[in-house]
């Protein structure tokens, strides 16, 4: 979008606004002109907008554009493989006793567009698949007695309605759009401008076909400014290759000339840029050195420069590679200063901070809302497997069908069936069960070591650790439980809770000292980890111990007896898979501690100078993998 300069006084300002909205609108009209001559090609546009008329008039502009027989598909956000990539028409095959192919979206969709609605939630596996067939120009299914690969030549409009910046479509689709287009700056009076009259797509599409000629200083300016904009990924000055031949084809032309590589730069490298562009003459300094003389004086020492030859002009001093004419100025300088100037001011600030180094606020990666994990009677589908309908386990009566349904005629016949009979034989091998994903709140159980001289500094590793985690747990859903064990039993200090006041007042008090019950602490989160398994949760044992037991689990001293309990209480925390973690807290690593944290199945981490950031990011680790480190 064109970069608007502040004027001196406010009268001007409204004015100003208005003819970058107005350009900007146009810019964005011409994209969905080139989109309409070249979807393909071009892989389609990233539309940064909420729904409202700007981005209905915006579509309604691509669908103008676009030959009447160009088709425009669009895709629901939770749109399955059979729906997107085509497979058995179910209805058909029953009927005609034998397999009957039904084309997906993406076969539709040849030679026009596919509309992406909400695009920022879709998922990688669509975006995988959408993108294959980009890449390729065709969609190929093989499944359920079928083997098709059909043509599928058509561009992407991804529709962007993020709130948050951290919320966008999958980069691997973004990578290969085109065009970026943020219409968040578009009123409604700039609607009323309607795309450039006269321009026929069909003859230009026949023209492109046919080939545009493109020599390779262009090709080499094209690649330089997209360097220079750190346009990253080197689809960025292949896709504006095509818009500029896509460009010269639509005005009639058969070579492109440097205004389509103009139109290029600005429409498609300028959004990939994330770095502030350079021309030569900004590279020079403004300020007079110490060799030059200040301006308006001379150095006697210094001889005076040749007057210019009679029959030649002067060369203006300020000259930029902007005031050249257009013949006279280096390619690579006038791509950049086009792509400099659809970018706003407040871009090429924000790019030059982040140059800089500084940290943009928005950018981190957002929480994951508890662990996943395979459900039965509720969740979110994932397709069918094959299976029995037992256990709980729901059938799938739809892809049950799919499955029998090449068999109908064979086994009509095995059975003696007349082939006009509706009645369909099915068997356990084709049954299908559905897949459902769940998410699932995350219970981390500290067992925490009171006793000893030390005591109190392994429990302000604890306390920093339940805050650090209780400050994620409004994204993650984690539910954070204490156990103390000191002198002869185990004592629940806090309760499975996401309340950081009450972990805070619940851990102030805790004294230290005493005998080491091991196993009575290993009991105790034992138990409420099994608790929090049957409500559906994923409980993670996270032990800080230094390993030396000296009280067993009845209560009476001893080292070895205590040492065996401890060991027993490992054992079955391992037999019922529990995830475990333990933090050996000894100044040195102890052999018990490591043999302890083998005997539970756990990860073992040493933590002689540990701190509350570093416990939290190893229970986070081990509640990733699912087991310890």
């Amino acid at each position: 979008m064109p970069a608007t300069r502040p004027p001196e006084e406010g009268v001007g300002n409204d004015a100003d606004a208005a003819a970058a909205c107005l350009a900007c609108w146009a810019d964005a009209l011409r994209a969905a002109t080139l989109l309409a001559v070249d979807p393909h090609g071009l892989g389609g546009a990233v539309i940064t907008a909420g729904h409202g008329p700007v981005r209905d008039g915006w579509l309604a502009a691509l669908r103008a554009s676009l030959p009447s027989a160009s088709p425009v598909r669009r895709v629901p956000l939770h749109a399955g493989d059979d729906r997107l990539l085509g497979g058995l028409d179910l209805a058909a095959t029953l009927a005609a006793g034998k397999p009957i192919a039904q084309r997906g979206l993406l076969a539709e969709a040849d030679g026009g567009v596919l509309v992406l609605a909400m695009a920022e939630r879709l998922s990688e596996a669509t975006a995988a698949r959408l993108s294959a067939a980009l890449d390729t120009g065709e969609v190929t299914v093989a499944r359920e007695g079928l083997e098709l690969r059909q043509p599928a030549r058509f561009g992407v409009v991804a529709l962007d309605e993020r709130v948050a910046d951290d919320d966008r479509p999958p980069v691997r689709l973004r990578e290969r759009a085109a065009f970026h287009i943020d219409l968040a700056t578009i009123g409604l009076r700039e609607l009323d401008a309607l795309p450039p009259a006269g321009m026929d797509v069909a003859a230009a599409r026949a023209r492109l076909a046919e080939g545009v000629a493109v020599d390779d200083e262009a090709f080499t300016a094209l690649a330089a400014a997209a360097l220079a904009l750190g346009a990253g990924s080197t689809r960025a000055e292949w896709l504006a290759l095509r818009a500029a031949r896509a460009a010269a084809a639509l005005d009639g032309r058969d070579a492109v000339e440097p205004d389509d590589l103009a139109l290029a730069a600005r429409l498609v490298l300028a959004p990939r840029a994330t770095r502030v562009p350079t021309t030569v003459n900004e590279t020079q300094p403004d300020e007079p050195t110490p060799e030059d003389p200040p301006h308006g004086q001379a150095d006697a020492s210094a001889p005076a420069p040749p007057p210019p030859p009679a029959n030649q002009a002067t060369e203006p001093q300020d000259a930029t590679p902007e005031a050249l004419p257009t013949d006279e100025q280096p390619l690579h300088d006038l791509l950049l200063a086009a792509a400099r100037a659809a970018m706003p001011a407040g871009v090429l600030a924000r790019l030059a901070m982040e140059r800089a180094g500084a940290r943009q606020p928005g950018t981190g990666a957002g929480g994951r809302a508890g662990a996943g994990r395979e459900g039965r009677l509720r969740g979110r589908p994932l397709g069918a497997r094959p299976g029995a309908p037992r256990d709980g386990a729901r059938l799938a009566l739809i892809d049950t069908l799919r499955a029998a349904a090449p068999w109908q005629a064979l086994r009509r016949r095995e059975r003696g069936i007349a082939s006009g009979n509706a009645r369909i034989v099915v068997r356990p091998a084709d049954f299908r069960i559905t897949r459902l994903r769940l998410r699932s709140e995350t219970t981390t159980i500290f067992a925490v070591d009171a006793s000893g001289s030390s005591a109190l500094h392994r429990l302000a590793e604890a306390k920093g650790a339940v805050e650090l985690l209780l400050a994620d747990c409004y994204v993650r859903r984690d539910r954070v439980a204490v156990v103390a064990f000191r002198g002869r039993s185990a004592q629940l200090l806090l309760a499975p809770t996401r309340s950081l006041v009450r972990a805070r007042r619940e851990l102030a008090a805790l004294p230290g000292g005493g005998g080491t019950p091991l196993a009575a602490g290993l009991d105790a989160a034992g138990e409420i980890a099994r608790a929090a398994r049957q409500r559906g949760g994923t409980p993670v044992v996270v032990v800080l111990t230094d390993g030396r037991a000296n009280v067993a689990r009845d209560g009476q001293g001893g080292r070895a007896q205590a040492d065996a309990d401890a060991r027993a209480s490992a054992r079955r925390l391992r037999a019922e898979g529990i995830t475990a973690l333990l933090l050996d807290t000894s100044p040195q690593p102890q052999t018990l501690a490591r043999e302890l944290a083998a005997a539970m199945g756990a990860g073992y981490l040493p933590l002689p100078r540990a701190d509350a950031l570093e416990v939290s990011q190893a229970v986070q680790a081990a509640a990733r993998t699912g087991r310890g480190l």
